[in-house]
């Protein structure tokens, strides 16, 4: 087994490779890891490529007796890169991978942006059969072609391939960091610029978190997903027959709700929070379709969440390090 991951030294890629190594299924599995900007480590069982999906050439040779590709590499809000590099690196991807003699499976990691994340009202859980309806921007219109590439593909050419759809991927001190009213927020929204610019100060010292409300003005809920419980799904896709051609939500079994967050950090740390409202929808991923067929659960509920977020401590050589904008 020879899997190409690309995005290898993202968050997903990173946890991805240093799970698979550790599981003793894969005991036999070897990575080859195509990196653009920055490299991962070789190894014995690692090696490394380097260049860029947009290029059909480095995609050719980095798929040479690959059985399967774990496809993590894309780009956020940057209109300039992300047709060459989200679009058309998938197209060479499976163009390459639907000729191969020894391509066996192909996973794909989407995304919850392809059906509009909070943007757009739903009447009941969001399932794998939602339709796409991206928000505004070249990132969640990326998601959406993304996922119709791969059906596509598995239509024109039986071709095997699963799409695992992530919501907001957290590690580390992610969460914590992003529901701050300082310069160091992570992601979005960018709650400093949502309140006065003194009280965004004040809030930020004192730890004050935002209670986001929806559009309905109730505490909105919202979709996440821990790396180690994607990365524990994409073991559990691989080789799995019962994934072949298959869409899965893979995210937390309860959507996280910021008027049970405040509540928490209220009780458990006595921070206070402050009430932000929104234009922005609740909604509910159902990821009962992944533990019926992986048998896959998620370890992250929100309380795990929230106290491994601000239990972690870094070192002063683990700088937080955002590589993307959004």
């Amino acid at each position: 087994m020879l899997i190409l991951v690309t995005g290898a030294t993202g968050k997903v890629g990173r946890r991805f490779i240093a799970g698979l190594l550790d599981d003793p299924r894969f005991s036999e599995a070897r990575i080859r890891a195509l990196c653009h900007n920055r490299l991962c480590d070789e190894t014995d069982r690692v090696e490394v490529k380097r260049g860029s999906v947009s290029e059909r050439e480095v995609v050719a040779a980095a798929l040479k007796d690959v059985t399967h590709v774990v496809h993590l590499a894309t780009c956020k809000e940057t209109p300039a890169d992300i047709m060459d590099v989200t679009v058309k690196g998938l197209f060479w991807l499976l163009e390459e991978f639907r000729a191969s003699a020894t391509a066996r499976q192909f996973i794909l990691i989407g995304g919850d942006a392809g059906i509009g994340h909070f943007h757009y009202r739903h009447e009941g859980p969001i399932t794998e059969n939602a339709p796409h309806c991206a928000y505004p921007g070249s990132y969640a219109l990326s998601k959406v072609l993304e996922e119709v590439m791969l059906e596509q593909f598995g239509i024109q050419y039986h071709l095997n391939g699963c799409c695992l759809r992530a919501p907001w991927i957290m590690e580390k001190d992610d969460f914590k960091y992003s529901l701050s009213f300082g310069d160091d927020v992570f992601g979005g929204p960018d709650w400093k610029t949502l309140v006065p610019e003194d009280a965004a100060r004040r809030y930020a010292a004192m730890g004050t978190v935002p209670l986001l409300l929806d559009a309905d003005g109730r505490p909105l809920k919202r979709n996440f997903v821990h790396v180690d419980d994607l990365v524990s799904a994409i073991l559990a896709a691989i080789d799995n027959p019962r994934a072949e051609r298959q869409l899965f939500n893979i995210c937390m079994d309860r959507p996280v709700d910021y008027g049970e967050v405040a509540t928490y950090l209220s009780r458990t740390r006595n921070l206070g929070s402050v009430d932000i409202p929104s234009r922005f929808h609740s909604n509910w991923m159902d990821n009962s379709k992944a533990k019926y067929l992986l048998d896959w659960r998620p370890s992250y509920d929100l309380e795990k969440l929230i106290d491994s977020a601000w239990q972690y401590e870094r070192s002063t050589t683990e700088p937080r390090v955002v590589w993307y904008p959004g």
